[in-house]
Order: C-alpha cells, then sequence, then structure tokens
C-alpha cells in the first residue's frame, strides 16, 4: 500500500523553520518575563547606542524622530488607563445615566488601575522599535537630510503638550499609574 508523501513545497520547509523560530523567540521572551530591571537597561543601552550611532554619524534624525514618536505614544499607552474614565463618562451622558465607576469623594480614586497597555508589551514593543531604529541607522537610504534643530524643537513641543493634556487627565480622574507613592494596605 503506497501512503501519500506529505506536501515538499518549498513553502512548507520555509514555515516549519520560520514556526521553530517563532517558538524559540516566544521562549526567550517568555524566560525574560520576570526581569524587568535586566529587560529595561538592555533596552536603555541599546537606545544609547542608537543616539551614538546618530550622533557620531551626524545624520539619520528623521529615524530618531520617528523613534522618539513611537516611544511617546507608547509610553502615553502605558499611562492611560485601560477603561478610560472620560469614555465611560461620555458614554453615561448618551445613556442618559451617571458611571459608578468614577471618583465621587476627594479621597477616592480609579480603581483599579489596569493600564491600557501593559509593562511587558511596552517593553517589547519599545525594543523593537528602538532595535529598528538602529538597523536603520546603517542604511543609507534613511539618512533624508532634515534640519534637526526643528525635530528636537517640535519633538519638545510634541512632549510636553501631550503630557500636559495626560497629566491633567490623571488629576481630573484621580488615578496614579505609578504603584510608588501608593497607600499600601496588609503589610506588617
Amino acid at each position: 500500500m503506497d501512503v501519500p508523501e506529505p506536501d515538499q513545497s518549498p513553502f512548507t520547509a520555509v514555515s516549519v523553520h520560520t514556526s521553530k523560530l517563532t517558538r524559540q523567540y516566544q521562549a526567550y521572551l517568555d524566560a525574560s518575563t520576570p526581569y524587568t530591571t535586566y529587560r529595561w537597561v538592555g533596552s536603555a543601552v541599546l537606545l544609547v547606542l542608537l543616539f551614538l550611532r546618530i550622533i557620531l554619524a551626524q545624520g539619520w534624525y528623521i529615524v530618531a524622530y520617528t523613534v522618539g514618536i513611537y516611544l511617546l505614544n507608547l509610553f502615553l499607552a502605558f499611562l492611560t488607563p485601560k477603561f478610560d474614565p472620560s469614555m465611560s463618562q461620555d458614554e453615561g451622558l448618551e445613556d442618559g445615566d451617571a458611571d459608578s465607576s468614577l471618583p465621587t469623594k476627594q479621597d477616592d480614586e480609579f480603581k483599579p488601575f489596569i493600564r491600557r497597555l501593559p509593562e511587558f508589551k511596552f517593553w517589547h514593543s519599545a525594543t523593537r522599535a528602538i532595535f529598528i531604529g538602529f538597523v536603520c541607522c546603517w542604511l543609507p537610504f534613511f539618512d533624508i537630510p532634515v534640519f534637526w534643530p526643528v525635530l528636537v524643537v517640535y519633538w519638545i513641543i510634541l512632549f510636553v503638550l501631550t503630557m500636559r493634556r495626560q497629566i491633567q487627565h490623571m488629576i481630573k480622574y484621580r488615578y496614579v499609574p505609578f504603584s510608588f507613592g501608593k497607600t499600601r494596605y496588609g503589610r506588617s
């Protein structure tokens, strides 16, 4: 009896190797999860290398600007609650009822604080972006001539405006996205 052979196309071989590499990459990510400090130190070192490359080569400013805008976007998603109280308040006004998850007293805060972008996904996306930016800094195609002081000033203005808006949002809805400085209960 003849047993039919599985499909031996080149696409199948590539798919097998790709899935094997994906599983190995995921295993390394899973193993690195508890080492928060080491992960962030590694990302900071990679970011310093990216900036050193840009400063020493005196080019690729548009790559630095793009990475900076992306990291700012990730940071804002990290600071924002998953269930935005302003959105639920707007929905409550449309429905005609008040939302009970908003703070009602001066000492009350939005609980629980669940981030829109969890720390691990923030780190992973930031590190990938920094790595891609580092690779792009070695390709002459991405060395677009720009007047870099304008990009720096624009990024600073964008950072100040978005952070001011985020801080006003945090004050208005009384939530703190960080665990330090918060009252801890149940510890002796």
